[in-house]
């Protein structure tokens, strides 16, 4: 009953959301509140949903201050000379573009923090992509495949996940997936290439009607010529760079590193009380939106995990393995691993659904490492940044202003196919039968 009602609800939010039937917001406060209170569960929904906003605090903390911190940069023009940068390298050549979208968000993504990626690539980008015209559904497309494909990097959260709950080592778990995970990133950065010569395309065609894709200098308003801070390039930079290591380095808090960091940003660029409010005040919109989206997403995992939802879907879904398929459940696994970021959150999947399969496939006589090297090419590696269940797509949507599900319809097919290259490459080098 519970993995019936758990199905019911997560289709009934992908559908609310991809179909615009609700906003992101209220499909994710509404729809699992309705299904508790559906599954009996009353007045505990309430304690549910405060725990799930407990364990995401710090999260949300930490995108607040990113955005304030990032908004601070953007104001002080820290910005303005990288852009001209790229844009005198790559000039009106979106295949450059797009191409270096990915290998940006590969190089970003080193730290294993989809949300550290997406707000190191996609601010500096977007004016790039609209002095262009180019399609923001591609940068978020790319951004996400480039981001999820490191996501299998053995800090990542995926694979240390399933080596815990394996009881394996990391390197025992990756190592041997290397070439299979270095052909994944080849095939992104080919897509890369395929959806920046398509943009050539379009936009050949647009100017062709007239409209000039030349570069030119967006003229500045009084107001944002008043925020430039120009002699502090280097300060702003060193403290970014400052910013991007302490993230990497892993021993701080990523909320404290951006409080500290929006501190310093604030304190230093505008010393005067009243200018550092207005900046506060400038992009609280943003932070709040943002704040919101990520409580409600904290809610939903509170309920879904509080009622057994989750836990029942997952062990559900293993009787359905068929007989004569032992051999093959490593390769299922593969196939299956992207598509089940949408039903799963990281630790659902990785701590409550995967040990059951390994389990089944252990008694089956299949090595349990395969169960989880066949899970880490697509279970919130490829498949985060699209998945509702995970606060960073609501990172990466908000600060590209794609709508959720025009961006899973855009990226979906594309992350999907890493995936499965990922899994070909596996097969070839013998890691697990077709």
């Amino acid at each position: 009953m519970q993995a019936l009602l758990g199905l019911a609800t997560m289709l009934a939010l992908l559908a609310a959301i991809i179909t615009r039937r609700l906003s992101a917001l209220a499909a994710l406060i509404a729809i699992p509140i309705a299904g508790a209170l559906i599954g009996g569960f009353g007045l505990q929904t309430g304690k549910f949903m405060v725990q799930g906003i407990q364990n995401i605090a710090p999260i949300v903390a930490m995108f607040v201050f990113a955005i304030v911190y990032f908004g601070v940069m953007m104001d002080a023009g820290m910005f303005d000379p990288i852009i001209k940068n790229i844009l005198r390298h790559v000039g009106n050549h979106p295949t450059r573009v797009v191409f270096g979208t990915a290998l940006l968000a590969m190089v970003a993504h080193l730290d294993g923090s989809g949300a550290t990626t997406f707000l190191i690539v996609i601010p500096p980008l977007i004016p790039l992509y609209d002095r262009l015209r180019m399609d923001r559904r591609v940068l978020a497309c790319v951004v996400a495949l480039g981001a999820g494909t490191m996501n299998i990097l053995p800090w990542g959260g995926p694979t240390i996940r399933a080596a815990t709950s394996l009881q394996i080592q990391v390197t025992d778990l990756y190592n041997p997936v290397i070439p299979a995970h270095l052909c994944g990133l080849a095939f992104v950065l080919l897509t890369a290439l395929w959806l920046g010569r398509r943009e050539s395309r379009r936009l050949g065609a647009v100017a062709s009607n007239g409209i000039e894709l030349g570069v030119y200098e967006r003229q500045l308003s009084d107001e944002e010529k008043s925020l430039r801070r120009p002699r502090l390039f280097w300060f702003n930079i060193f403290l970014t760079a400052a910013v991007i290591v302490c993230l990497v380095w892993g021993k701080l808090s990523p909320a404290v590193i951006f409080m500290v960091g929006a501190t310093l940003a604030l304190v230093v660029n505008y010393p005067n009380v009243t200018m550092q409010r207005a900046r506060v005040d400038a992009h609280a919109k943003a932070a709040l939106m943002m704040a919101s989206i990520l409580l409600a997403a904290g809610s939903l995992m509170g309920i879904m995990k509080g009622t057994g939802m989750i836990s029942a879907m997952a062990k559900a879904a293993v009787a359905f393995v068929p007989q004569g398929l032992e051999t093959h459940i490593p390769m299922v696994m593969a196939l299956v691993s992207m598509p089940l970021s949408l039903l799963f959150d990281p630790d659902s999947f990785y701590l409550g659904f995967l040990p059951v399969v390994a389990e089944v496939a252990k008694a089956l006589g299949v090595p349990v490492v395969q169960v989880g090297q066949a899970a880490i090419i697509g279970q919130m590696t490829t498949g985060f940044p699209l998945s509702p269940l995970t606060p960073s797509t609501f990172l990466l949507i908000g600060l590209t202003g794609v709508e959720l599900g025009e961006h899973q319809k855009f990226t979906f097919l594309y992350a999907y196919l890493v995936t499965l290259v990922m899994a070909l490459a596996s097969v070839l080098i013998g890691l697990y039968p077709l």
